[in-house]
């Protein structure tokens, strides 16, 4: 079957699209921006790509290929997938339309071909997604179970974001977002989980939700899909999803907080103790810090104690995993000063991150660098929260888009930090390079690119210390 991927350079999409030729299929896909790291990944699996939107990708040539023969024959996907940042009025969509082509979303198609019949184990929450998924996929392949799992990033225990394991297990970040332009269900109402994380639950994606109530109502939806024989966690403290929880469910539940507890050895959470039922179950001893990361990694643990691994296995585990690209992820050191890039782009994560870096840094410099990139920070809905997210960094720097639908020089006047604001990128980057000493710590956040200021910072550090 040929199939033809809309959006395939986004990590969802991409996984998808992985997935899908090691089935056997014949893929291609098209997006707006085709570039590394999604793209090297897959021209590497031999998919073809298209930049743009132009009707011809859909046009493929039948082999053998020869485009000299007037008498050429082409034929048209079997069927197309479409991402959800796609809507109507794209050239793309619209010839699917027009054209009729059998089309459908990406968790759709996984559902109907990969998931229905796996053991799902599926991680959802506004924070903590990726990295708990990949945990959780790294614990399960310790333990000999080679599972499945398809990751909003790249897992370097793996370096792929997604491949069909063996049977039955299969771990999924489960995205609250919406489905596809035609679908406005959440994605994860598609994955019909036996395992289910709820890691915790905030207002975000207020481009589509209107309010946290509108969240929490698809979250149920995905609570009722739980067999009762399945297991559902959830930290006792969160009263978000505690609400959720008393909107009805079916399922077993177990408490992060109660069930299961952990008491750090190492205020920065790189040591800790693990608890089941009062009993302690061993001491993890890893490379990650913070104390989200302790709470994800004991959720990952809980998890993969309902597919049989025991927890001592699982803390063992702990030991050898490796952070996912761009969770404070170490980019460089370069005259003394360390580089780090991170995915937080919600108030909550910005403090999380930063406060996780303090405790391992101690009296270090933090200096924070932040992009709000998201639709919901674009929109200005947690600019009332954003000030405060930063307070335990040393000196900030934002950076402006140009389509931010309000205006950020109130926080400078907010923060009891240092804030700068720019809207040039030179600009920022002569001030980050000349406020910058030996020692200090330079911390990158944005769900973006943010214009591979992580890689023009370093180039700018070495000439320094060259000179």
């Amino acid at each position: 079957m040929h199939i033809h991927i809309l959006g395939i350079c986004g990590t969802f999409m991409g996984g998808i699209a992985a997935l899908a030729k090691s089935m056997g299929h014949k893929v291609t896909g098209a997006d707006a921006n085709v570039y590394p790291p999604m793209s090297t990944q897959l021209e590497s699996l031999g998919i073809e790509l298209y930049e743009g939107w132009d009707p011809s990708q859909f046009k493929v040539a039948i082999e053998p290929k020869d485009k000299l023969d007037p008498q050429q024959q082409f034929k048209e996907p079997d069927i197309v997938i479409i991402g959800n940042a796609l809507s109507r009025g794209n050239q793309a969509v619209e010839y699917v339309l027009d054209r009729n082509l059998p089309y459908i979303s990406g968790p759709q198609w996984l559902l109907e071909n990969v998931l229905k019949d796996r053991w799902v184990l599926a991680v959802s929450g506004t924070h903590g997604k990726t990295t708990t998924s990949s945990i959780l996929a790294w614990i399960l392949e310790y333990a000999g179970l080679e599972p499945g799992f398809l990751i909003g990033g790249i897992p370097q225990n793996f370096d792929v974001s997604a491949r069909l394991g063996k049977h039955p297990f299969f771990v999924i970040e489960a995205d609250e977002y919406d489905s596809a332009f035609f679908d406005k269900r959440s994605k994860f109402v598609h994955y019909r989980p036996r395992t289910l994380i709820m890691n915790n639950l905030e207002f975000d994606h207020a481009d589509i939700f209107e309010d946290l109530g509108a969240i929490q109502k698809q979250f149920h939806h995905l609570l009722r899909m739980v067999p009762n024989n399945g297991l559902v966690m959830s930290p006792k403290s969160d009263k978000a999803l505690l609400r959720v929880l008393d909107m009805g469910c079916w399922t077993p539940v177990q408490f992060t907080g109660a069930d299961w507890q952990t008491n750090n050895l190492i205020p920065d959470g790189s040591e800790f103790e693990v608890f089941f039922k009062g009993e302690e179950q061993g001491v993890v001893s890893w490379d990650l810090v913070g104390e989200h990361n302790v709470n994800n990694a004991l959720m990952a643990i809980a998890a993969a104690h309902h597919v049989g691994v025991k927890p001592n296995v699982a803390i063992k585990a702990l030991t050898e995993f490796v952070n996912v690209k761009r969770r404070m992820e170490v980019k460089g050191v370069v005259n003394g000063v360390t580089l780090y890039d991170d995915f937080a782009h919600h108030p909550s994560a910005i403090a999380t991150t930063i406060n996780g870096l303090r405790a391992k840094v101690g009296d270090g410099r933090i200096l924070a660098v932040l992009e709000p990139r998201s639709n919901t920070m674009k929109m200005g809905v947690h600019k009332d929260s954003l000030a405060n997210s930063w307070i335990n960094a040393d000196h900030v720097f934002i950076f402006e888009p140009s389509n931010l639908s309000w205006s950020m020089e109130e926080l400078l006047a907010e923060s009891d930090v240092t804030a700068m604001l720019y809207k040039d990128m030179d600009i920022l980057i002569k001030s980050i390079l000349s406020y910058v000493q030996p020692g200090d710590h330079i911390l990158v956040m944005s769900n973006g690119s943010f214009g591979g200021i992580h890689n023009t910072l370093l180039e700018q550090l070495t000439l320094i210390k060259k000179a």
